[in-house]
């Protein structure tokens, strides 16, 4: 790197005659002394007309690897990247890990989206894809600004963090609650995977008949009073859950059951779709895209490799162990529900692999780290099966739940957690290198009463998020202009052509051509026209 000094040639606009380098000279010894070192290189300093000085190295200071961090009081961020390196703690394995598990995992947001766009009838498939595209933008963003502060906190009490962390201040390179092998950034940025998905597993309770900005408004103050609050009642090492020794590895509580007895909540609130079926809570219309539905079952389980595997928040056996467990728990889902699809219908349904290996994957969510790898595939069985009969005979509970989201996520995610504290086994979680005998583990080691809390736990966040869900409905359909349920016409048509600019040419069985929200009768203009080519003196006389 060089520096040209002013120049001091003859004609020069600098020309001092008689003490050609004197300014130069004044120049140099005017530069701080720290800026120069002993490579610094003078090309004829005073016998050349212009004066370059090299410099070849700048002299800094020692950046000096943290071994010891701060008192957190003291210093939140952990230290001063400028003066400390605050990467030296780190094992770049477990960083690496944790964060490509976590771009992995938001994918799950929009799979969800084409899950349930596949699920849908035509004419509301695509409000869908854009409900999963508000969760990914509107709830990041909310997450963002306060929701990591209210559950990732550093609080005393056990109900709800502070807003000490809004809009991620002070998150940064201090050691995070859940493993001090990765920083608070990086927890938190795993996080926000979590809120979105979950936002989206409820979205689909709107199906075809919910009005897009209340449920947006809704789901908004769902997570702000339901899974944020869950979210610290199980995680934050405050919570009182966490206190009280609840095991749930990856977030049954506030992912799955919070999620799925909402979406209960909110179906009874905007009451069944209309339709021409003797009993109206056992409408079921088949999947207008199969093959979309079935892309978003994949994605959601390649997904869910990544949203159970770094939920150790660290690279390890146990890590490996996850994922071999979320797998054969999804197995045992899908045939399970293959197989009782043949006994009773006498067929095989693409829908009931993809709902039973969701359900594999819903059961194995609080389990994963806890369980034997030759427990998991039981695990996702027995899941399976108490989703299949719930989702079988939803309609004695008078509710029109199309997509199942209460019978695999509400009734999967409270199975999952009372299974967990039958097979917990304490190796399981020491294999991370981390734990030691801080579990205890369940039935499976005799420690009995592990069952009972789990039963508790998943009690506990089912009842406050139907009823904290049925208060809030209540609150936004009494909100002018804020009424939940769409229009007769609107539900008849399509959420597609009353909300999205890109629905606009669609046609179904019956002829009806759709353009940006009108109908018209395709056969009668075929009729209109043709009696038209059979008179043409009638049109001669009109003109």
């Amino acid at each position: 790197m060089g520096y040209k000094l002013p120049s001091v040639s003859a004609g020069g606009r600098h020309q001092h005659p008689g003490r050609d380098c004197s300014s130069a000279t004044r120049w140099l010894t005017r530069l701080p002394s720290s800026l120069l070192s002993s490579s610094l290189i003078l090309h004829s300093l005073f016998s050349s007309p212009t004066l370059v000085v090299t410099v070849g190295f700048f002299a800094m200071a020692e950046i000096i690897p943290v071994t010891e961090w701060p008192d957190y009081t003291d210093d939140p961020t952990g230290g001063n990247p400028i003066t400390h390196n605050l990467n030296a703690p780190y094992d770049k394995g477990d960083l690496c890990w944790v964060l490509v598990c976590t771009v992995l995992c938001w994918q799950i947001t929009p799979a969800i989206g084409f899950l349930y766009a596949g699920m849908h009838r035509r004419k509301a498939a695509l409000t869908m894809i854009l409900q999963s595209l508000f969760c990914a933008c509107a709830c990041g963003l909310q997450y963002w600004i306060y929701g990591a502060s209210l559950y990732q906190s550093r609080v005393s009490n056990p109900i709800l963090g502070d807003m000490s962390l809004v809009a991620f201040h002070n998150i940064m390179a201090s050691p995070s609650m859940a493993n001090a092998g990765i920083p608070d950034i990086l927890y938190a940025a795993f996080g926000f995977t979590f809120v979105t998905a979950t936002a989206m597993i409820l979205a689909g309770a709107m199906l075809e008949r919910g009005r897009l900005w209340p449920s947006m408004l809704f789901l908004l103050a769902w997570n702000t009073f339901v899974y944020y609050i869950l979210a610290f009642w199980e995680w934050n090492p405050s919570g009182w859950l966490y206190q009280l020794g609840l095991y749930d590895f990856a977030g049954s509580g506030p992912v799955h059951i919070a999620s799925g007895f909402a979406a209960l909540a909110w179906s009874y609130m905007l009451g069944p779709r209309i339709s021409d079926c003797s009993n109206k809570y056992k409408v079921h219309h088949k999947p207008h895209d199969p093959l979309l539905m079935c892309l978003g079952t994949v994605l959601i389980w390649f997904g869910w490799f990544a949203f159970n595997g770094a939920s150790t928040a660290n690279l390890s056996l146990r890590s490996i162990y996850v994922v071999v467990n979320t797998n054969f728990a999804a197995c045992g889902g899908g045939m399970t529900w293959a197989v009782l699809d043949m006994i009773y219908t006498k067929k095989l349904s693409l829908i009931g692999f993809c709902s039973g290996i969701i359900a594999g994957l819903v059961g194995i969510t609080p389990a994963a780290g806890f369980v034997r790898v030759y427990v998991s595939p039981v695990v996702g069985i027995l899941t399976a099966l108490c989703c299949f009969y719930a989702a079988r005979y939803k309609h004695l509970l008078r509710v029109d739940e199309g997509l199942d989201i209460f019978a695999i996520h509400g009734v999967g995610g409270y199975v999952g957690d009372i299974l967990t504290g039958i097979f917990a086994d304490k190796y399981v979680p020491a294999l991370d290198g981390v734990s030691g005998d801080m579990y205890l583990g369940g039935w499976w080691n005799g420690h009995w009463r592990q069952v009972g809390l789990q039963f508790a736990g998943a009690t506990t966040c089912a009842a406050w998020s139907f009823f904290v869900s049925l208060i809030l409905l209540f609150v936004i359909s009494k909100i002018p202009g804020m009424h939940l349920r769409a229009k007769e016409s609107d539900e008849v048509l399509g959420l597609d052509f009353v909300y999205l600019s890109d629905a606009v040419w669609a046609s179904d069985e019956s002829g009806l051509v759709l353009q940006t929200g009108q109908a018209e009768d395709r056969h009668q203009e075929s009729d209109q026209s043709a009696a038209s080519e059979t008179a043409p003196g009638k049109a001669e006389k009109q003109v």
